[in-house]
């Protein structure tokens, strides 16, 4: 890395110092709030949008009447997966130890898009021709294990229960540097984010879907604009990215005083090459085994939509990538982040970066910018919670007979019982509870990757070993995460462990999974050799290819030799015969 030349390092000396906990700022929080009270209102009336008779029904209220087109899936989707940790984190993460823990969020996402093209365009195909709402539904009729199916649905329930939690985290780092939401008293504190609760869970329960569906779009402009403009004036302000570049390897050169090692690294070392690849690979793997990504996919209206968005996805990509480098900008330009308590607290980076170096105005955008794109993903993420705990526990195991307006009602009301919890979890408990368990999610979530993405292409492994399979993964993820320590926690404090036989670290969860397949075909041979009955597939070939209006699905009958088929098929050669 070259050093700074003199031009550039008496630009450098522009930036504006870094001035937090200077109180609230009036400006930039009336903007704030401006752009959450629209917001709030086109969540209400989300539920005109689209009007059908009733939403009372998972596939109306849950998805949306599984009619979203390729921009609104866009939008719903990106929307769903980059949320305001991922604004907030991802640069904290450049921010405080370099490229191994931030920017590998940047290939991970690439990599995913083509699991979507490949993967989740029969998984929408099927669940079309099937009715099924969550993966756990497929699960069930693919292998017909009740048993694999309660499995797949608990993993994905508690992977995003601290999920939901970090969003609301998001909220009130935006909350934090805009100058409320700290201090000692408990209301003043938390009140501001007990009324963005309120106002999420008010218009979730009334317009399902449809509202962050809509939301996204305001989401989505705001960031982009946010980004882009601050990509492009920040650098110039702060001394040009060779500053920006040289003053981020002189930190991460500084040693950690805990750990008498580096802070972290600009580029990815030799010794964490393995680590990085791992975690992105994996990553991609689980990013849609979470619930809220299959909901949005399930809720687009045809094949194609799925496909189209695989290819221009990776847009969002590109805005993630600039977004990291804010971590090294904030770097160069001397960004203090710490919080109300008096302690450095990296995940306040971003905003604090914005409220240093713009005007009050734009940091308000940047500000709402956040807090909305925390309100879209918490909304997806409860409902998703809330289907799945609906179809496959309520319905599955407690009340087989409910009516599809009773399945509605439950998962309307789950998805308030998810939300306060989410909400009780932040306040009761240290953040960093939450960053741990959400690591530990990732870690889980992967572990229904067999059981739903192999299960898309062939039948051939047993019910029974892929569950095997899953209780050995999730026990021996759990165990390896336990053991990681960082200087912030003695437990859960990473994602990385030594990869046994390998011995090079790497990400927990794709040791895991092999792990997983391996015993699965294996116990798989042995099952089919003793000729333990696999259970019934209620799917065939042609469920894995049909699309929207496809012929072959409106002529296809699963049992064309049962007495409704045969009445049907009687009345229509009637018909067609001449009188």
């Amino acid at each position: 890395m070259t050093t700074a030349t003199p031009a550039l390092a008496a630009l450098a000396g522009k930036a504006n110092p870094s001035h937090p906990n200077d109180g609230v700022h009036v400006v930039a929080l009336s903007i704030l709030i401006i752009v959450f009270v629209v917001v709030a209102v086109m969540g209400f009336l989300a539920s005109r949008w689209r009007r059908t008779t009733s939403m009372d029904s998972l596939d109306e209220w849950g998805l949306g009447g599984r009619s979203f087109g390729t921009w609104i899936t866009w939008f719903l989707l990106g929307g769903d997966l980059y949320t305001a940790y991922t604004f907030v984190a991802v640069p904290a993460a450049m921010f405080a130890t370099g490229a191994v823990a931030g920017f590998f969020a940047v290939p991970y996402t690439i990599v995913a898009y083509p699991i979507i093209f490949f993967f989740m365009s029969r998984l929408w195909s099927v669940s079309h021709r099937h009715g099924y709402v969550t993966s756990a539904d497929f699960v069930r009729g693919r292998y017909g294990s009740r048993s694999l199916s309660l499995a797949i649905a608990i993993t994905g329930f508690v992977a995003t229960m601290p999920y939901i939690a970090l969003q609301l985290v998001g909220i009130q780092a935006v909350l934090e540097v805009a100058g409320i939401g700290g201090g000692s008293n408990w209301l003043a504190k938390d009140a501001p984010l007990f009324v963005a609760f309120l106002v999420l869970a008010a218009y979730t329960y009334t317009s399902g879907l449809r509202a962050p569906a809509v939301i996204a779009f305001v989401k989505d402009i705001l960031i982009y604009l946010v980004i882009i403009v601050a990509v492009i004036y920040l650098p110039s302000k702060v001394g040009g990215w060779d500053h920006i570049f040289h003053a981020t390897q002189e930190k991460m050169a500084t040693k950690n005083p805990k750990t008498g090692k580096p802070t972290g690294s600009l580029l990815v070392p030799h010794s964490s090459q393995w680590a990085y690849v791992t975690l992105a690979f994996g990553s991609a793997m689980a990013l849609f085994m979470y619930p809220h990504s299959i909901t949005a996919v399930l809720s687009s209206k045809s094949r194609g939509t799925i496909r189209k968005n695989a290819a221009i996805l990776p847009a969002y990509s590109f805005v993630l990538a600039l977004l990291a480098l804010l971590g090294w900008v904030a770097i160069a330009a001397g960004t203090k982040p710490i919080g109300s308590d008096g302690k450095p607290n990296p995940q306040l980076v971003v905003p604090q970066l914005f409220a240093d170096q713009f005007p009050s105005w734009f940091a308000g955008l940047a500000f709402a910018a956040i807090a909305i794109g925390a309100l879209v993903p918490a909304a997806i993420m409860s409902i998703a919670a809330a289907n799945t705990f609906t179809r496959n526990i309520y319905k599955e195991w407690l009340k087989p007979d409910a009516t599809v307006a009773q399945e509605a009602k439950v998962s309307k009301l789950v998805s308030l019982v998810v939300k306060v919890f989410a909400l009780g979890f932040v306040l009761t408990m240290d953040k960093q509870n939450a960053i741990n368990l959400q690591l530990l999610g990732g870690i889980w979530i992967l572990q229904t990757f067999p059981a739903i993405v192999i299960g898309l292409y062939t039948r051939w492994l047993h019910r029974w070993a892929l569950l095997a399979g899953w209780a050995v993964a999730m026990v021996y993820g759990t165990y390896k995460a336990y053991g990681v320590s960082s200087p912030a926690t003695k437990h859960f404090g990473g994602s990385n462990a030594v990869i046994p036989i390998i011995g090079k670290l790497g990400y927990i969860a794709l040791t895991a999974v092999v792990i997983n397949v391996v015993i699965a075909v294996v116990l798989t041979a042995l099952l089919r050799a003793v000729k333990v009955p696999a259970g019934a597939d209620e799917t065939v070939a042609i469920d894995y290819f049909v699309d929207e209006d496809d012929p072959r699905a409106q002529r296809y009958d699963p049992n064309p030799f049962d007495e409704e088929s045969i009445a049907a098929d009687s009345v229509g050669r009637h018909k067609a015969s001449p009188a």
